[in-house]
């Protein structure tokens, strides 16, 4: 029987894309870059979260890249991103 968090990585719980200055609040697995994008601050507002360990705060993702963790919101200022349902 597979696992949920299988289907997650997968991005079997659909996703939401987010161009230019934008952002979405939810919970998000994982973050894909399409173009070059910058992140901003409130990315993975959750204490502890990858994003604001490592200080991605004005940081370009490549496109192509993507970052897992537990998001609870994503914000660009530039860019096209896919953020990925938890």
């Amino acid at each position: 029987m597979p696992r949920g968090d299988s289907y997650q990585l997968q991005g079997q719980q659909g996703g939401i894309v987010l161009s230019g200055a934008d952002s979405a609040t939810g919970k998000f697995r994982w973050i894909q870059a399409i173009e070059d994008s910058v992140l901003l601050t409130d990315t993975g507002e959750t204490a502890g979260n990858l994003v604001d360990i490592i200080n991605l705060d004005g940081k370009t993702l490549p496109s192509g890249v993507g970052i897992g963790g537990e998001f609870t919101k994503v914000e660009i200022s530039s860019g096209l991103v896919i953020a990925y349902y938890a």
